[in-house]
């Protein structure tokens, strides 16, 4: 099977990829190579907690565990330019407006009953020339970019959970300090790149919706969507440092391809014997629960 297309792998660069990561890089090349897509790594710095060092140690554990790629890892960072130039779009479509909300404001803003929590009230949506002029002066900060969208929500299909309908929102396309937001970063670098398949962690299918929409909206096809289950702890929340073992270096190349492999249902060291037993509709749905000396 051949495709014009990619996949990609874009971790952010704010700490060591843990074996919950390395799971998913490894289902993302999987689902691409078996298909015949090209896969892409991709650097998603723009995040002001990340750091090169750690994104450089990001690809080597990436690399070591035998991972490929078919170009130059992308950095965020190296292509301002590229976003901005799209929010430029929009805003000269009137799809843009200022707003000066906090995440406190956010929190505290009354709602509609049927609105779902954390999704943006709309403060800021329709204020007059002199009252956006009072909040600047008000909060004394500069303004993100919010998408003035025409829908409530919108429907995806993902190859693991069906059709998945989530809110899509007023949501910030631009931060207040200039700089693009995920939401919009990640639609225009998958579209630039000919990404059409994303495989990531199933914490992320609630952002889908949002990403897909503005897609559509910038005239590009949605992507091909698998979202994977995740790696949890013996308690059942997101693994962290206190779990033990969990990062490349402190489990080592052999024993986490092994780990990965038993999670999956396989007998397997590499990613290339992996790819022999892949099968997209036999992958579990339930997380997995990591514990470091299994």
């Amino acid at each position: 099977m051949t495709s014009t297309g990619a996949g990609r792998f874009a971790p952010s660069p704010s700490a060591d990829l843990h074996i919950g990561n390395l799971r998913t890089a490894v289902l993302s090349w999987l689902f691409a190579r078996s298909t015949g897509r090209r896969f892409l790594m991709r650097v998603d710095d723009l995040d002001d907690r990340t750091h090169t060092d750690i994104a450089n140690r990001q690809l080597e554990d990436l690399a070591a565990i035998g991972l490929t790629w078919d170009e130059p890892a992308e950095w965020q960072t190296h292509h301002p330019r590229r976003y901005d130039a799209v929010v430029d779009e929009l805003a000269d479509r009137g799809l843009l407006y200022e707003c000066y909300c906090s995440r406190k404001d956010i929190q505290q803003a009354a709602r509609a009953p049927h609105a779902p929590q954390g999704a943006y009230p709309g403060t800021c949506r329709d204020l007059t020339d002199a009252q956006r002029r009072a909040r600047r002066e008000e909060t004394g900060r500069p303004p993100a970019l919010r998408l003035r969208t025409d829908v409530e929500s919108y429907t995806v299909h993902d190859l693991l959970h069906g059709e998945f309908t989530g809110t899509v929102d007023d949501f910030v396309v631009r931060r207040g300090d200039g700089v693009a937001a995920y939401n919009l970063a990640v639609v225009v670098d998958d579209a630039l790149q000919g990404i059409d398949q994303v495989v990531r962690g199933d914490d992320l299918l609630a952002s889908s919706p949002r990403q897909a929409y503005l897609a559509t909206l910038l005239g590009h096809p949605e992507p091909i969507y698998a979202h994977v289950a995740l790696v949890l702890n013996s308690d059942g929340a997101r693994l962290a440092k206190r779990d033990g073992a969990i990062t490349l270096a402190e489990i080592g190349v052999p024993r986490a391809m092994e780990q990965i492999a038993a999670s999956l249902g396989w007998r397997a060291t590499t990613v290339d014997e992996m790819l022999e037993q892949f099968d997209p509709a036999k992958l579990p749905r339930k997380p997995w629960i990591y514990h470091p000396a299994s």
